[in-house]
């Protein structure tokens, strides 16, 4: 949010960099440190030609919130990303997006209704969007590879890798017809913090997302949250 004020208070990335001081201390709601970084980039200059390095060896596509291939749906919420890393082929804008989450510890009955849902989804041209986590999600992503619909991961990690693992196969998969995003810059673990953050990509760039079998406190549920928050539709299959 911040950073999308400085953009907007100065006209462009490159112009807050050039700034005085004085007329960024002025700018509602931002911070000492962050002026500070900016009036001496050099450190974080460094870091940027890295991850300019990373990005072009390994086929990763930025995303600014102001390229025109950025979700235009996330950029309906105020506090999407200002920088994605995408990778892949999927069209990140077509004319109907569901998100499918839910539970890690998936049932044969809760596989039954992704598999069906994902199946259902086809004729309509939808582009799957789900987190790549173990059960809901690896079944959602899984379904859509099958069925020739397209399918993105959104990532709680850098793309330096595939988080869980065992998923690395299917992310690879995924590639052809669909992708992995991020928010995340090359080098970032998957910790725990990421995922509810991660999670509001995932709710903002779709139409609607639908639940399969969460616990009361699980983690797609402060997607379903995140989506309601941002005004889209949200179903469930209890």
């Amino acid at each position: 949010v911040s950073g999308k004020r400085l953009v907007a208070y100065c006209g462009s990335a490159e112009a807050v960099f050039k700034e005085k001081r004085k007329a960024l201390e002025k700018i509602h709601n931002i911070k000492e440190f962050t002026v500070d970084a900016i009036c001496h980039p050099k450190d974080i200059l460094k870091r940027v030609e890295q991850e300019v390095e990373f990005i072009e060896s390994n086929n990763i596509r930025p995303l600014f919130y102001q390229d025109p291939d950025y979700p235009r749906r996330l950029l309906q919420c105020d506090d999407s990303p200002m920088m994605l890393y995408f990778k892949g082929s999927a069209n990140l804008n077509v004319q109907r997006v569901v998100a499918i989450v839910g539970t890690r510890n998936i049932t044969d009955y809760g596989k039954e209704c992704c598999s069906q849902l994902v199946s259902d989804l086809v004729d309509d041209k939808v582009l799957v969007v789900s987190g790549l986590a173990y059960g809901v999600d690896t079944m959602a992503h899984r379904t859509s590879v099958q069925e020739g619909l397209p399918t993105v991961g959104v990532l709680g990690n850098g793309l330096q890798q595939i988080y869980p693992a065992a998923n690395k196969k299917l992310a690879s998969e995924m590639l052809a017809n669909g992708g992995l995003l991020t928010e995340c810059m090359s080098g970032t673990l998957p910790d725990r913090e990421n995922f509810p953050r991660r999670n509001r990509i995932i709710a903002g760039m779709a139409d609607a997302v639908v639940v399969i079998e969460s616990a009361l406190k699980g983690g797609s549920l402060i997607t379903a949250d995140l989506a309601n928050s941002y005004s889209r539709d949200v179903f469930a299959y209890p």
